[in-house]
């Protein structure tokens, strides 16, 4: 590891003060440690599973070191103080904040009932879910629907085609239909799109995905479903018309947890704080502090007996909360470069979204903000290629209004391409594998996320961006 550190001191000359740490600045090479977290992300748990397993908080630590020295060392300690405290004041306390309110909400509320995991009722839970996600965000509607749905099939044998279909709907596309679905199309709204352009825009896409995927998906698990009823001949058909939900009290939680990030989000006239020399908006502090203030009231008045029906604990919050620290962290040097445009050294890359007139090429917005979706974060993703088409609202919903569906779609939509692509995904896998269900590795996830998502993708590009 020493000498992958002196490496990376010779190859980062592109830095020599903290004024040049600016995307026109940067070169590639700043970028390997955010790579280094991705790629141990993506095959340390196939090559030696056990280190991974108890080491993976220190190699993210480890990755995260060789960012931070090279920078101490070219550009001052300042400049990396200043860079952790953005990451972590900015991105990774509210990230972590409203995932930590919903997962502990989430997780005292029990559906309890007679639920069988048959292919119609899988794909009506299916459906509900992805339904929800636009009305009380991906996070929300994943932590809540998706105990169930593993309580329902824990009998079936065929398991992880379930969770990834899961993923693919709740987790994201379910998102797309409203600015409180998914964090990129909330920062549009927080930027001056309007609330009804995005469901009216949104709507069509989201129909047209959703269906194709609702009915691929009862095609597979049909199949599987009845190769497993050749060796189980008594398995039960109906669903229990009686449905019961325990722990009632953290339903109110889960809405007063949308309201706190509704509110917060358009109360944009709020005071502002200088913390460490970042500027933070009172209105980001009320909500953090309300986001541990609901989280803390769901853990007093909810009956353990609920969480332990629910086998809940900690351990992927946990996991979560120490991949994307760093992840958050070694992206800084990457989303710069992609904000520097043509000016930037990933220029050739961004040059792909426009032609020789300097007109959007709007297909290739929707793959290029898509495919960094899928491995960076999706909300900054947006919000660099929102910049680079106009930045201007009324521009974006008028004249360029195909230019920002494909921002739109592709930030939303392709988030499902990897564990990684929205926060969700890896805490569904997480929760799946304590149930002792199978999941794929992370390219096993990705021939799934490929096979099926990208045909559908292409189809959507040419139904909407062909012109």
């Amino acid at each position: 590891m020493l000498r992958l550190f002196l490496l990376l001191i010779l190859l980062l000359p592109n830095l020599a003060t903290a004024a040049n740490f600016s995307g026109t600045a940067l070169s590639l090479y700043w970028t390997i440690p955010f790579l280094g977290i991705l790629f141990s992300i993506a095959l340390l748990p196939i090559i030696c599973p056990q280190i991974w397993h108890y080491h993976f908080g220190k190699i993210v630590l480890t990755w995260t070191a060789l960012f931070l020295l090279p920078l101490s060392y070219y550009a001052g300690i300042d400049s990396s103080l200043h860079i952790v405290a953005h990451a972590i004041l900015k991105e990774f306390i509210p990230f972590i904040l409203l995932l930590l309110a919903l997962f502990t909400v989430s997780g005292g509320i029990v559906i309890a009932g007679n639920l069988v995991g048959s292919p119609k009722h899988n794909t009506i839970l299916l459906a509900i879910g992805t339904l929800l996600s636009s009305m009380m965000g991906t996070t929300g509607a994943a932590m809540l629907m998706i105990r169930p749905l593993i309580r329902a099939n824990q009998q079936r044998r065929y398991q992880r085609h379930i969770i990834i279909f899961f993923i693919f709907l709740v987790a994201n596309i379910g998102g797309g239909l409203t600015p409180l679905g998914d964090p990129p199309l909330f920062i549009g709204f927080l930027n001056g799109i309007d609330f009804s352009w995005t469901i009216k825009t949104m709507a069509l896409p989201v129909v047209i995905c959703t269906t194709l995927l609702l009915t691929i998906f009862y095609r597979i698990d049909h199949y599987y479903y009845q190769k497993e009823q050749r060796t189980i001949k008594d398995r039960p058909s109906t669903i229990t018309a009686t449905i019961e939900i325990q722990g009632k009290q953290n339903m109110v939680l889960l809405v007063a947890i949308i309201g706190c990030v509704f509110f917060t989000g358009i109360w944009t006239s709020a005071p502002a704080l200088t913390i460490w020399g970042i500027l933070i908006p009172l209105t980001t502090i009320i909500q953090a502090s309300l986001l541990l203030l609901i989280t803390l009231i769901s853990l007093y008045i909810t009956p353990s007996q609920f969480r332990q029906e629910n086998h809940f604990n900690w351990a992927p919050i946990t996991e979560v909360a120490k991949l994307f620290i760093g992840i958050f962290i070694t992206i800084s040097p990457v989303l710069m470069i992609l904000k520097a445009g043509k000016n930037g050294a990933l220029a050739p890359l961004v040059s792909l979204v426009s032609d020789t007139d300097q007109q959007p090429i709007n297909m290739m917005y929707f793959w290029l903000t898509g495919t960094l979706s899928g491995f960076l974060d999706n909300a900054p993703t947006y919000l660099i290629f929102f910049n680079l088409a106009s930045g201007d609202p009324v521009t974006l919903m008028t004249s360029k209004a195909t230019t920002l569906l494909a921002i739109s779609m592709g930030s939303v939509f392709m988030g499902a391409l990897t564990y990684i692509g929205n926060a969700p995904n890896f805490m569904i896998k997480n929760i799946a594998l304590q149930h002792n269900i199978a999941m794929p590795n992370f390219f096993g996830y990705m021939k799934w996320s490929i096979g099926i998502l990208i045909p559908i993708f292409l189809l959507l590009s040419l139904l909407f961006f062909r012109y």
